[in-house]
């Protein structure tokens, strides 16, 4: 009977081991005695010393207390381009910074987790390539920092990012917004700046990534409604994710999609309880409808 207890323990120790070996944390978080000023600048110097580059920046809700840093490189974009359903997504990587009495907080999405979750079971052939990007990121960021990086914000499996969903009947990865179907390329890109121009339904641009021999197109836009964008949402499910932002549409082709919100939202917000999901029950239905007007 004691052996077989201890065989017992012995396997519950094995697979509680194996599960946290697996796991995947959204989120790494540091915290510097600076303002945000200050440390917005380290951190761009860090991961441009790392051969990043900056690709955009803004404050969400438009508080100088928080600010999102966009960065990429040629390397990951053109690792991305080749995954065939909508790879690029992840080629925008952001690291969010808050700034709270005199300190700010630095919070990056994991990138191992991103890369995970959008290119599903097309993650394994692009695996080393990411993963040298991934550690080239972390180790940017600890630089700038200067202490390691805290995970936070949940953690998935490598099998529950591959197929991730909030829960039975919501959206996954491949299952878009369609926005809208365009003569060519080139005319979506076209009619997509212009609307970000014109500031068309209260959202501005952040940043882009054009790929013309791959026709593949991202950009991350302000959802600056007070009623309907990030004033409203973020606040009530957490600012502390801000590096999740912003959201995003991609043209493939000649076909503008966006990840649908009840995916994107929850999956860089994996702890989101039901009741507070609830309160932004209207937000995806939100996005698409601003989304979609930078198409039209």
């Amino acid at each position: 009977m004691r052996i077989f207890v201890s065989l017992l323990a012995a396997l519950a120790l094995f697979c509680g081991t194996a599960r946290a070996a697996d796991s995947h944390h959204a989120f790494y978080k540091a915290s510097l005695e600076a303002n945000i000023s200050d440390t917005a600048q380290k951190v761009k110097d860090a991961l441009e010393t790392a051969g990043f580059a900056i690709i955009g920046e803004y404050s969400p809700e438009d508080k100088p207390s928080l600010k999102v840093i966009v960065f990429s490189s040629q390397a990951l974009q053109e690792e991305l381009l080749r995954v065939k359903d909508r790879g690029l997504l992840a080629a925008a990587l952001k690291v969010g910074l808050m700034e709270t009495g005199g300190k700010t907080a630095v919070s990056i999405v994991n990138p191992a987790y991103l890369f995970r979750a959008y290119l599903m079971k097309e993650f394994p052939a692009h695996e080393a390539p990411l993963m040298k990007i991934d550690d080239l990121v972390k180790q940017a960021l600890q630089v700038a920092v200067k202490q390691d990086l805290t995970p936070f914000g949940g953690a998935l499996s490598a099998k529950e990012l591959a197929h991730y969903h909030y829960m039975v009947g919501m959206e996954y990865f491949d299952d878009p917004v369609w926005l809208k179907k365009f003569g060519s390329f080139e005319e979506a890109v076209e009619k997509i700046r212009k609307n970000l121009a014109d500031r068309k339904g209260g959202v501005a641009p952040v940043y882009e990534i054009i790929s013309q021999s791959g026709k593949t197109a991202v950009f991350g836009v302000t959802l600056g409604s007070k009623e309907k964008g990030e004033p409203h949402f973020l606040p009530i499910i957490g600012e502390d994710h801000l590096a999740s932002l912003p959201y995003e549409i991609i043209v493939v082709d000649k076909i503008a999609t966006m990840l649908h919100g009840r995916y994107r939202i929850a999956l860089h917000w994996p702890q989101l309880t039901m009741g507070t999901f609830g309160k932004i029950m209207s937000t995806p239905g939100d996005i698409e409808e601003t989304m979609k007007s930078l198409t039209n």
